[in-house]
């Protein structure tokens, strides 16, 4: 699971931020949590509000850039086709509205968990060459710490138990020495352990197309299809039935079959709402990360879905007796009325704003104090509040068009 990222000098992110995934010590929704082996607490839902144009997509961006640094050197190596990662432009984008962070470096950190271990690795990244990089793990099941590899400038230190690694000479500056190793020492069991993570246990979703997004989310899985089916048939839809029918160059058609009144007629998806056709392209993720316990990453996952189905997706992950294998789901999203105390725990509402220098800050609910110093109640009404500007990345408008005055010229 995803444990804690941290970006600086990315895009609109000029200063250090940082989303925990560590669940902290309150006493709203105790059961909604998710609980390691070693006790330690994390959240199975973060949601990122704000206004547009505030930078909740590039936070998230932030962390598939990282991910497709790392796996895009693999994947070329094995000439794997994957369109999630062939899109991203790799050219680190650092904070544009300053001269002096344009040419500064931009950092990533991320703490994730795999089944028998806790990693830590950083990656700071000028451009495209590579200024530092450093891999540390933490046993889960005993707690001993160890540094794996450091990577500066000048010199490459192999540690611990990858210290007897060879490393060829000439190693590109813009290539991760960690996505070196995932190429040279697959099946190291430290090097196959930490990219099982990146390729099996983090995924990303993005909207532009839902049709070529169904089509790259439906797998030969029956399992998958038969939860997508479940899914479907709970949110009373009117689908009784769906089937998919292969193509070729391993495209696929998706049919659905509706029942009024006793008759069945069946539709192309392509023929659906594009809220349906919406849903077809997510659930498939969805019932994935929920068999195989990944963290989904979604930008603006309320678009075209309506609430009451926004907040049935939400609760797949928030209950632990339907979200048993552990998966996480991180979300940006404008829909208020999911900005609820029944929905949320106050440390998975986060907030991401702009200040006068354009540079993007990010905030949790929990953490916010008020003018006078004291928390957020657990039982506030967090939309209403959130709509008053109480918590400081409402939507705003700075000024009213003079629309008599346009309309006249």
């Amino acid at each position: 699971m995803l444990c804690q990222f941290t970006v600086k000098n990315f895009k609109s992110i000029r200063d250090e931020i940082t989303l925990d995934m560590q669940a902290a010590a309150i006493t709203e929704h105790e059961d909604r949590v998710i609980k390691d082996k070693d006790n330690q607490v994390f959240l199975p839902v973060s949601v990122l509000y704000g206004p547009n144009g505030g930078g909740k997509s590039n936070i998230l961006e932030a962390l598939q850039t990282l991910s497709s640094k790392v796996l895009r050197p693999l994947y070329a190596a094995e000439n794997v086709q994957d369109p999630t990662l062939l899109w991203k432009n790799l050219v680190i984008e650092p904070y544009a509205f300053s001269l002096d962070t344009q040419e500064k470096p931009t950092e990533f950190e991320l703490f994730f968990r795999t089944a028998v271990a806790e990693y830590r690795y950083i990656l700071v990244i000028k451009r495209t060459s590579v200024i530092y990089e450093k891999l540390d793990r933490i046993k889960l099941l005993t707690g001993r710490k160890s540094a794996l590899f450091e990577r500066s400038e000048k010199e490459i230190a192999l540690k611990g138990s990858l210290s007897k690694l060879k490393i060829s000479d000439g190693l590109s500056e813009t290539l991760p020495l960690l996505s070196y190793l995932g190429i040279t020492y697959r099946k190291n069991e430290v090097i196959g352990d930490v990219f099982h993570w990146f390729e099996r246990k983090l995924r990303f979703l993005n909207y532009g197309n839902p049709i070529q997004e169904v089509q790259t989310a439906f797998s030969d899985s029956e399992e998958i299809k038969r939860l997508v089916l479940l899914m479907i048939q709970e949110m009373d839809l009117d689908i009784v039935n769906f089937r998919i029918r292969k193509k070729e160059n391993n495209h696929i058609e998706v049919f659905t079959t509706h029942r009024v009144e006793d008759q069945e007629t069946e539709l192309n998806l392509a023929e659906e709402s594009s809220g349906t056709q919406k849903l077809f392209a997510l659930l498939p993720f969805i019932a994935r990360s929920l068999l195989n316990g990944t963290t989904l990453v979604i930008d603006e996952l309320d678009a075209k879905l309506h609430p009451l189905l926004l907040r049935y997706l939400i609760m797949l992950f928030s209950d632990m007796e339907i979200n048993r294998q552990n998966a996480q789901l991180i979300f940006t999203s404008h829909d208020l009325s999911t900005m609820s105390s029944e929905i949320f725990r106050r440390d998975e509402i986060w907030f991401v704003a702009k200040g006068k220098d354009q540079n993007s800050k990010l905030y949790s609910l929990v953490e916010f104090k008020n003018n006078k110093g004291e928390s957020i109640r657990k039982d506030a009404k967090f939309d209403k509040q959130y709509l008053e500007g109480k918590y400081g990345a409402d939507p705003y408008l700075k000024k009213i068009i003079d629309w008599g005055n346009v309309n006249a010229e």
